[in-house]
């Protein structure tokens, strides 16, 4: 951390000093806050929403009548029709289970933060990566993967150039799967929502074009933006500099902010949205999107709530949780976060990547921290920024 003395007056520089320092501890206080509070509701909303992935709203509705438990839902998911399915080469579908859960069950939507922390500390250039060397690590570490990923990377292992690797017999680039392995790149940028979704793009293009690339972009600088914020809504608002103004998923996310106060529930805003994509892919980018918005109005403060309603609002509610729940919990960190959806954890979180099965969060969260520029004052880089749209 960079100390800034006021040189404008000898006499007062031990004063200076003195409150400098205090101010900084109280931003790396609040950013660890927001770190942890970023990542376990990320992990807590990408479990919750696991074991129904793929699942309409009416069938987790009659689910949870017949367990018998509230919906949307206010704890993990007790049980599961599927108890012999394995995810992710890894993890049994009990393993997302309340009373069951260990750590941080194996998901993509997890791996690829861990992923985007690997990227960063082992290219040479570190926080100026290039997707060349995104690459590199996905040729090192991914074991399996779907959609655009897959294609990506098997278009990688047939010697097709990362610059091209997106672009070949790729149906699915402006699916979801970009925007799901952004996080990393804001946890490294607090308060510097440019910079994260610059790195984001990088990241996303080895996989991505357009709208998949545009979310990747969009909800970096969101969650980048939240570690200096209070305010989801503006934060929100504030993701869209970075995106073109004129790109479907900005006039997407436009209609679902401009319905903020008016969305009643759950039921109605998977409604709005299937109304005005009636066709459009249940993993694609832009719905999803709206989604994870109207998840973020109707919970308010509550990141229970928030992540609730996003499972209840079906799609790729896994996806959507997690990162309606990586916004929440770099706005209000992890005070807010009710200690029910991390405590069972304990400090760890699998991988399914190739190297280390299992790593302890503590750890992975002090080496983001390690990398991450950490400006004294982070709110003075918001302020060069355009906030044209708030």
């Amino acid at each position: 951390m960079q100390i800034t003395l006021n040189t404008d007056n000898d006499n007062n520089d031990d004063d200076v000093l003195n409150v400098c320092c205090e101010a900084d501890t109280k931003w790396l206080v609040s950013y660890r806050d927001k770190l942890y509070g970023a990542f376990y509701a990320r992990a807590a909303g990408c479990t919750l929403g696991a074991p129904v992935e793929g699942w309409t709203s009416t069938r987790m509705e009659n689910y949870a009548a017949q367990l018998g438990v509230t919906f949307p839902l206010t704890d993990y998911w007790p049980d599961t029709p599927t108890p012999n399915v394995i995810r992710y080469l890894e993890e049994s579908m009990p393993n997302y289970l309340k009373g069951n859960i260990t750590r941080v069950p194996c998901d993509d939507d997890i791996g690829y933060v861990l992923l985007s922390l690997f990227i960063v500390e082992e290219s040479p250039r570190k926080r100026d990566f290039t997707t060349e060397d995104v690459a590199n690590s996905w040729l090192k570490y991914i074991t399996v993967c779907f959609t655009a990923e897959e294609v990506a990377l098997r278009n990688l292992k047939r010697g097709i150039s990362w610059d091209k690797a997106a672009e070949v017999d790729n149906s699915f680039d402006e699916w979801i799967g970009a925007d799901i392995r952004c996080d990393g790149y804001a946890y490294i940028n607090p308060g510097d929502p440019k910079t994260a979704a610059d790195m984001a793009e990088r990241d996303a293009l080895i996989s991505h074009r357009d709208n998949g690339v545009y979310g990747s972009r969009y909800f970096a600088a969101v969650i980048a933006d939240a570690f200096t914020s209070s305010n989801i809504k503006q934060s929100l608002f504030r993701g869209l500099d970075f995106i073109p103004q004129t790109c479907e998923l900005s006039e997407g996310l436009r209609w679902a902010l401009d319905l903020w106060d008016s969305v009643d529930n759950y039921k109605n805003a998977m409604q709005l949205v299937d109304k005005r994509y009636p066709d459009m892919a249940f993993v694609h980018t832009i719905n999803n999107a709206c989604l994870t918005v109207f998840a973020l109005a109707l919970g308010g403060e509550d990141i229970s709530k928030i992540i609730a309603n996003a499972v209840a609002m079906a799609h790729d509610c896994d996806c959507t949780a997690a990162t309606a729940g990586s916004i929440a919990g770099a706005t209000y960190g992890l005070k807010k976060l009710d200690p029910k959806w991390y405590t069972s954890f304990n400090n760890k979180v699998g991988s399914y990547f190739n190297g280390e099965k299992e790593y302890f969060i503590s750890d992975i969260l002090t080496r983001f921290e390690k990398i991450a520029n950490l400006n004294p004052n982070p709110q003075q880089k918001n302020k060069n920024q355009t906030t044209e749209n708030i």
